[in-house]
């Protein structure tokens, strides 16, 4: 279907017509430019006779149908395609992910292999995504400053891509979950009340926000923002002795900085869950919990995609306009 955003504008068709016939003749006898060679260009005008009115008709037409073609153009013809019905029961889901200096840390194992959290992160959570069929999803990514990659949308294959490229050092080296929440409720208020969720990943305590994460957290509560949060990190992991050997090893707490009373309050206060993910299975089996969580239905959406059709017309009237400069050229000649 074809839509015209202006079309009165081809009222204006007759304008060249009328300009010329209501302009006023010159009132002075005396001519308007002085041409020595006019009586040869008379002369060569009569001797041709009627072929000059004949070569006139056409290029005559050709202007009146330039003419219109600007105007058809002018009047933005607007091709409409059928309705696409987009996704009415969804979720508003925004991940919240710390991508500060201590998520390089390796004490994620997987087989025989040990990778860092970042990677458990990036793996997992692009399949998450994948899943969330029907959702909007928003990724933040935090670090000393949260920022926004990604704004609620249904494209989720962006959304996993820009998480897939998240890399340590990008907002710093610090951990500001408080702004993080902030950003996350600033996206999330204009939504439906029903379907306001924040999941947020982080693997260590605020040390760089500018709001206290507990303030956050209440101000997402009043406004019906439900908050899950994740702590990542082992428990235990062994540090290599001297040359890398099992002389003088020791086992530490990877996760001594991991603020878990804080996590935990935070999604008290908000209704949601708190999870500890000390290994990539337990990420895993988090991300399938949160798999559960109740679609929310949500007004119908349809979408019509629009093609402007201008570029038509006026493609059509710059060669026809060509091709008169063109003839004009060997008729000089």
């Amino acid at each position: 279907m074809i839509e015209w955003i202006w079309p009165w504008i081809v009222l204006l068709l007759p304008l060249p017509a009328l300009v010329r016939k209501l302009s006023p003749a010159a009132s002075s006898s005396e001519p308007a430019l002085r041409a020595p060679f006019y009586d040869d260009w008379r002369e060569l005008s009569e001797s041709q006779g009627g072929t000059t009115i004949r070569q006139g008709l056409l290029p005559g037409a050709t202007l009146w149908l330039v003419w219109g073609l600007l105007l058809v153009a002018a009047a933005r013809p607007i091709w409409i395609g059928e309705a696409i019905e987009l996704p009415n029961n969804g979720r508003d889901l925004m991940l919240a992910v710390d991508i500060s200096g201590s998520m390089r840390i390796e004490d994620m194992q997987v087989g025989q292999h040990i990778i860092p959290r970042v990677e458990a992160v990036r793996q997992l959570g692009g399949s998450f995504i994948e899943r969330r069929l029907g959702d909007r999803l928003g990724l933040i990514l935090f670090g000393s400053k949260a920022y926004v990659q990604s704004p609620l949308s249904f494209d989720t294959a962006t959304v996993k891509g820009f998480l897939t490229e998240a890399q340590i050092g990008f907002a710093g080296q610090e951990t500001a979950i408080g702004d993080a929440i902030g950003l996350a409720v600033k996206r999330l208020r204009e939504r439906p009340a029903e379907s306001r969720v924040l999941i947020l990943l982080t693997d260590g305590q605020d040390t760089a926000s500018n709001v206290k994460p507990i303030d956050a957290a209440r101000l997402a509560a009043k406004l019906n923002i439900k908050i899950y949060t994740i702590g990542i990190g082992a428990d235990e992991m062994t540090v290599p002795g001297m040359f890398g050997s099992s002389f003088g090893s020791r086992k530490v707490n990877p996760s001594a900085d991991l603020d878990e009373e804080g996590l935990q309050k935070i999604a008290s206060l908000t209704g949601g869950q708190y999870f500890r993910a000390r290994n990539p299975q337990e990420l895993a089996n988090i991300y399938g919990l949160l798999d559960t969580l109740e679609p929310v239905e949500q007004d119908a959406e349809m979408y019509r995609p629009r093609q402007s059709l201008s570029y038509l017309p006026l493609l059509l009237a710059l060669g026809l306009s060509f091709l008169l400069a063109v003839r004009q050229c060997w008729i000089s000649r």
